[in-house]
């Protein structure tokens, strides 16, 4: 009930969205809509669309740097060189949070633009050392009675999109974007059980966005957030899983690195229909996601822990790495350790491994 509910609320959402936009937006094919746009950058991008020549920066990956004062008087490599006609080389100013945000005035992009998110990728393997046969919690009406008959080897796919939708809600400060991420473990190679989908997990949020410019020991403070986040897998007792949480983002970054400072607090539910009243001391009260890029590859961390002692404490941790194969396919491998991997594996601890291919990286 919950999750048709949120369901319904997200396709209205959408609805007024797109009457929004076709209300306040030029038709990007009418060329003579964008001498309308004051700001000089959205009226740029609305002249690429016009023409065909749409170049966004978030598609392009970082191949070489200029020198750039650091944080300290030091010389770092942390502005990525474009060449334009007449000039070699230019310095653009997007950083990697630019890319993804468009937190600095020159990356503004306008609004209901779709952007990525987190990683978009396909797993043809997806291999656990302790597939979660039973789900368990502490609700009795949340805890299954037989076992499910799963296999080790599954498939896992990841989709995740946002878009601005409120540019400049102070002002010129502060972006409210609306994003959507949904990932599924698919029993494909389970022929006994007629190949189910064995989990779903849908994310909607939406989060206010400030730029910002501080230095702390080297790194530059750039991205300040408040979101509102709610996770569910869509499913029945006993199998039904879900919470609600407020999540801050704090942003930093230097020379190709970014880490993502990200604690929450959960939105409290009633006991007698909560699905997973303990699912913090598991999944955790926060996590800190680290991105490097190097020489066209990116690596990612994300750690999440519980901050509890005792038998409270627990945690997590998901490694991921993608590389060039051609084009704008990527290879993609990631390992996770600990609690959590899916909501319906929230208290459950195993190992996970999977490879595929990607096509859309954290930037």
């Amino acid at each position: 009930m919950r999750f048709h509910l949120v369901a319904a609320c997200a396709a209205l959402a959408w609805c007024v969205i797109a009457t929004t936009a076709r209300a306040q937006n030029p038709n990007p094919t009418d060329i003579r809509g964008c001498t309308a746009i004051e700001n000089d950058a959205q009226r740029l991008a609305c002249y690429d669309h016009a023409t065909g020549r749409v170049n966004l920066p978030a598609a392009q990956k970082r191949q070489a740097a200029v020198p750039s004062a650091g944080v300290f008087g030091h010389e770092h490599e942390g502005t990525p060189a474009i060449s334009t006609p007449g000039n070699s080389e230019v310095a653009t100013p997007l950083s990697l949070l630019d890319s993804r945000w468009e937190l600095s005035p020159e990356s503004k992009l306008g609004t209901f633009n779709v952007r990525g998110y987190k990683p978009v990728y396909v797993l043809p393997i997806f291999a656990s050392s302790n597939q979660n046969n039973r789900a368990r919690s502490p609700n009795p009406d949340n805890t299954a009675s037989a076992d499910e008959g799963l296999e080790n080897i599954e498939a896992k796919f990841q989709l995740s999109l946002k878009s601005k939708v409120w540019q400049g809600v102070f002002g010129d400060a502060g972006d409210v974007w609306v994003g959507y991420t949904q990932s599924s473990r698919w029993q494909v190679y389970n022929t006994k059980q007629s190949r189910p989908f064995r989990e779903t997990d849908y994310e909607p949020e939406a989060m206010l966005v400030f730029n910002t410019n501080y230095h702390v020991l080297g790194w530059d403070g750039r991205l300040l957030g408040i979101g509102l986040d709610h996770q569910s897998n869509g499913r029945g007792n006993p199998l039904s899983r879900g919470w609600n949480r407020i999540i801050a983002n704090v942003g930093f970054e230097r020379d190709g690195w970014t880490v993502m400072l990200r604690p929450w607090w959960r939105i409290p539910e009633s006991r007698s229909t909560d699905d997973n009243p303990d699912i913090s001391n598991y999944m955790g009260r926060g996590e800190v996601q680290v991105v490097h890029e190097w020489h066209g590859q990116e690596f990612g961390l994300a750690l999440r822990d519980s901050f509890r002692g005792g038998s409270q404490q627990h945690g997590s941790a998901r490694f991921s790495w993608s590389f060039p194969i051609a084009g704008n396919l990527r290879g993609y491998a990631e390992v996770f350790k600990g609690y959590g991997e899916s909501l319906i594996d929230y208290n459950h601890n195993a190992t996970y491994l999977g490879l595929g291919v990607s096509l859309l990286d954290w930037y």
